[in-house]
């Protein structure tokens, strides 16, 4: 794989539109592109945690959180490896914690950095939707 993009951010700050603009900028370049945005529908981690997201109070919180990240790391471990890909994009890959309350959720974002694989071409869009 030539790059390993993390383009991550909070609802509505251009997330999906940024991504979109790389994968069609590489993609002309005749490379390989496979974009995951967390959480995906396409297994079970992923549809776990947008059902909890969609839901109210602390335990679905968490739920979203473990959830998100089990698919974050699912995804990771299924492309990262692949000798396919030329251009890997993730899009939401560690925020999923601002979910959760605060304090706990600086502790557990250190640790799920910490864990996960970070990039050299990674995004925090910090803007207003508006």
């Amino acid at each position: 794989m030539d790059k390993f993009i993390v383009i991550d951010g909070l609802d509505g700050a251009g997330k999906d539109t940024q991504v979109k603009l790389l994968a069609e900028m590489y993609e002309k370049q005749g490379k390989n592109v496979v974009v995951r945005s967390h959480p995906c529908k396409d297994n079970k981690y992923g549809i776990k945690s947008k059902e909890a997201l969609l839901k109210t109070g602390k335990i679905n919180h968490l739920k979203a959180t473990v959830y998100f990240g089990l698919d974050a790391i699912r995804s990771f471990r299924k492309y990262y490896y692949n000798d396919n890909i030329d251009v890997l994009i993730f899009s939401r890959y560690i925020m999923a914690v601002v979910y959760l309350p605060n304090v706990i959720n600086v502790i557990i974002y250190k640790f799920v950095s910490f864990i996960l694989p970070t990039s050299e071409y990674m995004f925090f869009l910090d803007v207003s939707p508006e």
